[in-house]
């Protein structure tokens, strides 16, 4: 259920990529991900930590009666903590793992922007890094009103 190019060509896998994605803020970078994996925006609650989970697991939240794990973005990518504000929110969001089927997941970001409907023409393939960066978390990336705004795969980024 990933987000996969459906061919090698260049300008197919842009054609699979457009849609409809939220865009949100950590750090000083913009992200997307596709709206149709999104299942709620909640603000901040009070998360419970669960012991000897990896740094960025900040741990669980019950959400309507439902226990859901929260991972901080801002951890998994390696920035420092910056603590929070009013626009610093909860992404509810649908993962689907080979050996535990689909679940849901909080993700902690900075600010969510808005749902940009992003065409082929705004996608252009995720460009090479030095040897051994691993980039398979990132779909592409999108010119969104003057911006890059780095498409994510979801379940690629949180899998581990």
């Amino acid at each position: 259920m990933g987000v996969q190019p459906t061919s090698s060509s260049p300008e197919t896998g842009k054609e699979s990529h457009a849609g409809k994605y939220l865009t949100f803020q950590v750090g000083n970078e913009n992200y997307g991900i596709p709206v149709l994996r999104t299942r709620e925006i909640i603000r901040l609650p009070k998360i419970t930590p669960v012991p000897q989970m990896p740094v960025h697991v900040r741990g669980v939240i019950n959400l309507r009666g439902k226990v859901i794990p929260v991972v901080d973005l801002r951890a998994r990518f390696g920035l420092r903590e910056s603590g929070t504000d009013e626009r610093t929110c909860i992404v509810v969001v649908h993962l689907q793992l080979a050996d535990r089927g689909q679940i849901a997941m909080g993700l902690v970001v900075d600010a969510v922007d808005e749902v940009a409907n992003i065409t082929a023409a705004d996608i252009e393939p995720t460009p090479e890094f030095a040897a051994g960066t691993d980039t398979s978390h990132i779909v592409a990336m999108a010119k969104v009103k003057g911006a890059v705004k780095t498409l994510l795969n979801l379940d690629q980024l949180l899998a581990a």
